[in-house]
């Protein structure tokens, strides 16, 4: 063997082991801007340091938990995937556990054919369909009450043209009406 071929099957061998992994990572909330920035920093240079590098990052952002973390009910949650050398991923996984302000972290390698999508932006979309969803269901509402009360108004219309037909439209002078109460007062026969 040659010394070119004895070196590059390792080269080769790095490149070819060096795998996507998803990194989620939770920090507590609330938790003051600079201490986060600065938790988010420790956590990137911790990959930079291991020569992993970033293919995503995904900050879902305020979530609520299933169960109380270290006296969080609510944390925030950045989902990374980066490509990293197996050899590695000890390394990275020792070094999350005593950045300070990480509450969990977990390191998971994705299943062959794994898409990655960012949840953040999807959860955003999902957001404006659903404000969507709530308007065209009040406008909908909306469109119902002003239809109830359109027909409510034209049974009342029909109902006063119906009054207006059964009684008698008889127009009798002032005369008339004069004569007959004078004749009502005095008589006692009374025609009408």
């Amino acid at each position: 063997m040659n010394p070119v071929s004895a070196a590059s099957p390792e080269v080769l061998d790095d490149e070819v082991t060096a795998r996507i992994y998803e990194v989620a990572v939770l920090l507590p909330y609330p938790m003051g801007q600079k201490e986060e920035h600065q938790a988010i920093k420790e956590i990137e240079n911790i990959f930079k340091e291991a020569g992993a590098r970033e293919v995503s990052k995904d900050v879902w952002g305020q979530r609520g938990l299933a169960y109380t973390i270290k006296g969080s009910n609510e944390g925030n949650f950045i989902i990374y995937h980066q490509e990293i050398n197996p050899s590695k991923v000890r390394e990275i996984d020792t070094a999350l556990r005593i950045v300070p302000g990480v509450l969990r972290h977990i390191v998971v390698t994705p299943p062959k054919g794994y898409r990655i999508v960012k949840y953040s932006e999807s959860y955003e979309v999902w957001l404006k369909e659903r404000e969507s969803a709530g308007e065209k269901t009040k406008r909908e509402r909306e469109e119902e009450i002003q239809k109830s009360i359109a027909d409510k108004a034209k049974r009342q219309v029909k109902r006063e043209k119906t009054a207006k037909a059964e009684t008698p439209t008889e127009v009798v002078s002032k005369e008339e009406i004069s004569k007959k109460l004078d004749q009502l007062i005095s008589d006692d026969s009374i025609e009408i």
